[in-house]
């Protein structure tokens, strides 16, 4: 039973992340666009399989069924430990999830420039993965 709450958490917590990312993005020029990041990710691993790259609405859908998915299954971790740290380490995972999405992008052959930006655009990367966690 511990891992279906888990789970829903985790999923609560990416519709939570996704949900504030495409909104925030229609409003600030400066918002994270780390869904630009999955697109590219996900072009790339198609290609690299000697598939076509995906383009527009299926580019769109797909990447964020993804994001979606993987987000849930990484904040799905946070339940496995004792109650107590719960939140914190929400805080921990989500924060972690944050500053990778700043760090990891140039080293994994993606362009950081939708999370790094400006100084806001990074703020607020940090902060919605946080939010998700």
């Amino acid at each position: 039973m511990k891992i279906i709450k888990n789970i829903i958490g985790g999923l609560a917590g990416a519709i939570a992340l996704n949900i504030l990312h495409e909104t925030v993005k229609q409003f600030d020029h400066d918002a994270p666009r780390v869904d630009l990041v999955g697109e590219e990710a996900l072009n790339k691993g198609l290609e690299a399989i000697g598939t076509e790259p995906l383009e527009g609405n299926s580019l769109y859908a797909a990447t964020l069924a993804g994001d979606i998915l993987s987000n849930a299954f990484y904040y799905s971790l946070i339940g496995a430990g004792k109650k107590k740290y719960l939140i914190l380490r929400g805080l921990g995972y989500g924060a972690a999830a944050g500053v990778g999405a700043l760090k990891l992008t140039k080293p994994m052959g993606l362009s950081d420039a939708p999370a790094t930006r400006t100084e806001k655009t990074q703020a607020l990367t940090v902060a919605y993965y946080t939010l998700g966690g």
